[in-house]
């Protein structure tokens, strides 16, 4: 009896009940609140201070933020950590099972992408679009290709790793990569999904293996809408 009491009183901690025993009710306690999948998104790279997640949540205010913060904590999905010195400042991060919420926020993003009332051009974060490759690539065309991409936007760098099925990123910079994609959020959608090619107004800038780097961004397609 005590112990179902501690799991009402946790779950009351972390948002409303709604009394069904279904798996997705209970995510939907979780992260059914505005804000939060796009918070899990900011964090799938790696940890994230607090101004730099505001910064890529356009709207999102300090207090909601605060609250949805605590709320992902007390979850068990986030937690929060103190970079060692000489920074000594708090960042937050996605708990190994909140990171389990990727493949959620993908095809979420991969349903909803079929919609006509989809912008792919609106305002994106670099987590964002990492996310959208993630989503979107064509791993059964790159079958037997290994490939190592970097991408450096204004204020933020990542690898991308192509290989054994998969395509692997992380938040880092790469001396190993082949190819470099230089530019904004989006410049990479005109590049990658636009096809409207790179090196040029609004483009991605490419450095290294330029034929790797034009299959490369042949993986990648947007969804077909419905009917």
């Amino acid at each position: 009896m005590q112990s179902e009491k501690v799991t009402i009183a946790k779950r009351r901690a972390v948002g409303r009940l709604y009394d069904d025993a279904c798996g997705t009710a209970l995510a939907l306690e979780f992260v059914g609140e505005r804000w939060s999948l796009l918070i899990i998104r900011e964090l799938m790279f790696g940890p994230r201070r607090f101004g730099q997640i505001k910064a890529n949540l356009p709207g999102i205010s300090a207090n909601v933020l605060t609250q949805r913060l605590e709320s992902l904590e007390a979850a068990g999905i986030v937690r929060r950590d103190i970079l060692p010195p000489p920074a000594s400042v708090p960042v937050y991060d996605l708990t190994p099972w909140g990171r389990e919420a990727e493949v959620v926020v993908r095809e979420m993003g991969r349903w909803a992408a079929r919609s006509p009332l989809h912008d792919p051009f609106a305002f994106m974060s670099a987590a964002s679009a990492m996310v959208s490759l993630r989503t979107l690539v064509d791993l059964d065309r790159a079958a037997g290709w290994r490939l190592t991409a970097a991408f450096r936007f204004p204020d933020d760098a990542f690898v991308a790793r192509l290989g054994d099925g998969a395509l692997a990123i992380r938040r880092e910079e790469a001396e190993d990569a082949e190819v470099t994609f230089v530019g904004d959020t989006l410049a990479l959608r005109h590049s990658f999904y636009g096809k409207r090619g790179t090196d040029g107004p609004g483009l991605l800038a490419i450095s290294g293996d330029r034929a790797a780097a034009e299959r490369f961004i042949d993986l990648f397609r947007l969804p077909e809408k419905i009917a």
